[in-house]
């Protein structure tokens, strides 16, 4: 049984792409270690493979990237394994140098385009150092994938590096539903779940909500700018319109998503992160049967003309999202999304996965 040692620096609780790709290779008789860091809060985990999370004294900024690697090539150094997988560049140098050192087959998986990610788009300086790391290793690297083909393309220009697609799809499944904490009794439920960053819309949106009569917008997450949205929210005094319900566990998300009348992603197209982005929420909408509302990115626009599942924004003004909104509630997708939701699953991606690990 070929070990693999599995790397982020999330805590794991809620990294669903790591925890479907563990548990892919895990059933295909893979021994399996995810390693990652504890914080304050981080939740139990209750996994069907090994996993190991690491405490720091930084959690943040040069630091916390600097004894993170430090420390996870310690671990990875004097550790049994057969495989590397580092997810995302921020574990990469660790993996990278150990996977020299000792002639271990290293995987890598892009999540996203780390050096185009907004906080190192206002930050030249620390974007050329994340840039010149990933000039020296990627080139190097034989077994690559990543989310979407925009991503695999840019990769390929850049560096001559050939990535395989493995979309952030969610695994088949049976919808069942919760309630709110709150009355949505004849309400329109519009939803944002994901990471509560700048650049995601979410200012956009809470300023349509002025504009929409019968509308609940509800944010499922945390991040950066959260305490900045609450107090934009007590400034347009719409605490009657917009609710706040932090981060979730997998399972309880998968029984509140399935309540929507209408699934957002608004990301800004403020550097090539976002506008190369197929982020994970879009897919768990359609596997919810909730019709979607997303930017006129490249991505997102294509999988809209596609499989007509819902619209992209024609203009983004406050006015004009709700009244597009409203045109799309009138509409039924039914049809569309139950096609579609046979398609977006983590299954028909997993022959691609184990055929890298495999080969």
């Amino acid at each position: 049984m070929k070990r693999i040692l599995v790397s982020v620096t999330n805590d794991l609780s809620t990294d669903q792409r790591v925890a479907k790709v563990c548990s892919t290779l895990h059933n295909a008789g893979f021994d399996i270690l995810l390693i990652g860091r504890k914080l304050k809060h981080s939740q139990p985990l209750n996994r069907n493979y090994k996993t190991k999370r690491i405490q720091l004294l930084f959690n943040k900024g040069f630091l916390f990237y600097a004894e993170y690697n430090f420390r996870l090539f310690l671990f990875l150094f004097f550790s049994s394994k057969d495989i590397l997988l580092s997810n995302d560049t921020d574990t990469l140098l660790a993996n990278y140098l150990v996977g020299k050192i000792q002639s271990k087959k290293l995987v890598f998986d892009s999540h996203e385009l780390f050096s185009e990610i907004p906080e190192l788009v206002e930050r030249p300086f620390v974007k050329r150092c994340w840039l010149q790391l990933e000039k020296w290793m990627i080139p190097k690297l034989k077994n690559s994938y990543t989310v979407s083909n925009s991503i695999a393309n840019y990769y390929k220009k850049l560096y001559n590096s050939d990535f395989k697609v493995i979309k952030n799809l969610p695994l088949k499944q049976q919808v069942t539903t919760s309630s709110f904490p709150f009355e949505t009794s004849d309400k329109k439920i519009i939803l944002y779940q994901g990471a509560v960053n700048i650049d995601r819309g979410l200012e956009l949106m809470i300023d349509s909500m002025q504009h929409l009569n019968n509308h609940l917008f509800i944010i499922i997450g945390d991040g950066d700018i959260l305490q900045e949205l609450k107090q934009l929210v007590h400034e347009k005094k719409l605490h009657n319109k917009v609710y706040f319900l932090g981060k979730l566990l997998p399972e309880m998300l998968k029984k509140l998503t399935p309540l929507a009348d209408i699934g957002i992603s608004l990301e800004e197209d403020a550097g090539l992160n976002y506008r190369f982005s197929l982020p994970n929420k879009v897919f768990d909408y359609i596997q919810a049967d909730v019709p979607i509302f997303v930017s006129d990115l490249p991505e997102m626009k294509q999988l809209i003309i596609d499989y007509q599942v819902g619209e992209t924004v024609r203009e983004r003004k406050p006015k004009e999202i709700a009244t597009q909104m409203n045109q799309l509630l009138a509409k039924d997708y039914s049809i569309q999304l139950s096609k579609a939701k046979e398609e977006f699953i983590w299954e028909k991606q997993e022959e691609v996965l184990l055929s890298i690990f495999k080969n």
